[in-house]
C-alpha cells in the first residue's frame, strides 16, 4: 500500500497520462463517518480493495489513516459503466470483510475521468490545488491583495481615459458603450466580463467561432507562419474606433472592475468564451480550472497573440504552478511594452 505523498503524486501522473492519451481513469475513495479509525478496520478495507483490484491497479492513502484510494485505468473502448461495476465489486468485498456496524459508517466515492468529461474531478487536481498548503494560501492571499490595490488604483488613475473612450465609442457608432460578455472563469464558473464595445451592434459571432475552431485544432496552424494570430486580422465586425482601442488594448480597461469584484486577476490566463471551452481537448481545460483568469498573462508578454494554442495553454499552466507576487509584478511591468510594440495586438 502506497503512503499519501507517493499516492497523490502517482494520481497526478496518471491523470496527466490519461489526458495525453485520451484514456479514462477511475478513482475509488473509501472513508468512514467517524474519526476513530481503528487499524484493524483499515486492514480489512485493504483486503477488500485487494480482492477487487487487478494487477495494474494502484492502492494507497489519499489522506493518511482517513481516506484510502484505488486507481484504475480503463482499457481502450471500455465503457463508462466500468466505473459503476468497480464500485459494486468494492462494495461486495467490503460487505464480506467489514463488520456490519463498520459497513454502515463506510462511505464510497467513485470519480470517473473520461474523454467526454467537461471538468476534472477535484480529487484529480494537483496536490497544491486540491489540498492547499500554508505557503500556497499565503501566496494566494498576497495575489488577491495585489489585485485589490492594483485594480482600485488603475480605476482611479484611468478614470479620465474611461470618459474619453466612452465618448469616442458613443459618438462614432450606435450602441452601448460597454459590452458585457459571458466568459468561463476559475473552476469553469461563468461570469460576465466587461469591455468597451469595439464592434457594430448585433455583429455575427460565427466568424470568430469558426476561427477559434481552426485555431484550437492541432495541426491546423503553425506558429512559424507570421499570419498565425489568436485574434482575427481585419475583422469586418470591428468599428474604426474599435480597431484603435484594440490596437492599444484600451477596450480591456473595464475589466479592472472584474478584478476588483474577484472574478478576474490582474495576471492570469485569458478567460475563454463558452464555445471555445467546448472545443478544448481534455488537458486544455486545466487552464480554466487551475488559475483565476487575468487581464494580462505570461503568454501575452512573451508572444502576445502570435503563438499556437497548445503553446498558449502550456504557458498558462506553467504560470498557474509557479506564480508569485514578484512574477505578477514583472508581467504587469512588461505588458505596456508588449502593447506599444504591437506584437499581435489589434
Amino acid at each position: 500500500m502506497i503512503r499519501q505523498e507517493l499516492f497523490r503524486d502517482a494520481l497526478v501522473r496518471e491523470r496527466k497520462r490519461a489526458e495525453r492519451f485520451e484514456d479514462a481513469l477511475v478513482v475509488v475513495l473509501i472513508s468512514f463517518e467517524d474519526s476513530d479509525s481503528h487499524q484493524s478496520r483499515w486492514i480489512d478495507v485493504v483486503e477488500a480493495l485487494s480482492e477487487s483490484a487487478i494487477e495494474a491497479d494502484m492502492i494507497g492513502w489519499f489522506d493518511d489513516a482517513s481516506v484510502l484510494g484505488l486507481v484504475r485505468r480503463l482499457a481502450d473502448g471500455e465503457p463508462p459503466e466500468a466505473a459503476a461495476r468497480l464500485a459494486a465489486a468494492v462494495q461486495v468485498e467490503l460487505l464480506r470483510w467489514l463488520a456490519l456496524e463498520d459497513v454502515d459508517r463506510c462511505s464510497i466515492c467513485v470519480e470517473l475521468y473520461a474523454p467526454h468529461c467537461d471538468s476534472i474531478p477535484p480529487v484529480l487536481l494537483d496536490a497544491d490545488i486540491q489540498r492547499p498548503k500554508p505557503q500556497w494560501m499565503a501566496r494566494a492571499a498576497a495575489k488577491r491583495a495585489l489585485d485589490i490595490v492594483g485594480s482600485a488604483a488603475f480605476l482611479i488613475a484611468f478614470s479620465p481615459l474611461f470618459l474619453c473612450v466612452s465618448a469616442l465609442a458613443k459618438l462614432t457608432s450606435k450602441g452601448p458603450v460597454l459590452f458585457l460578455q459571458q466568459r468561463v472563469g476559475e473552476g469553469g464558473q461563468p461570469f460576465m466580463m466587461f469591455k468597451f464595445r469595439t464592434m457594430h451592434v448585433n455583429a455575427d459571432h460565427k466568424i470568430h467561432e469558426q476561427y477559434v475552431q481552426s485555431f484550437i485544432q492541432p495541426g491546423e496552424m503553425s506558429a512559424s507562419d507570421d499570419s498565425v494570430v489568436f485574434k482575427i486580422v481585419d475583422d469586418p465586425r470591428v468599428t474604426p474606433v474599435g480597431r484603435f482601442l484594440r490596437r492599444l488594448s484600451l477596450d480591456e480597461l473595464p475589466q479592472f472592475w472584474n478584478v476588483l469584484k474577484g472574478q478576474m486577476s490582474l495576471v492570469g490566463p485569458r478567460p475563454p468564451l463558452p464555445y471555445e471551452v467546448a472545443r478544448y481537448r481534455r488537458w486544455h481545460r486545466r487552464r480554466v480550472l487551475e488559475a483565476k483568469p487575468g487581464i494580462t498573462g505570461l503568454w501575452q508578454v512573451t508572444g502576445r497573440s502570435r503563438t499556437t494554442f497548445d503553446e498558449m495553454v502550456r504557458l498558462d499552466l506553467r504560470y498557474a504552478r509557479s506564480y508569485s507576487v514578484w512574477t505578477d509584478l514583472k508581467i504587469l511591468l512588461a505588458t505596456p511594452l508588449a502593447v506599444i510594440t504591437g506584437k499581435g495586438a489589434f
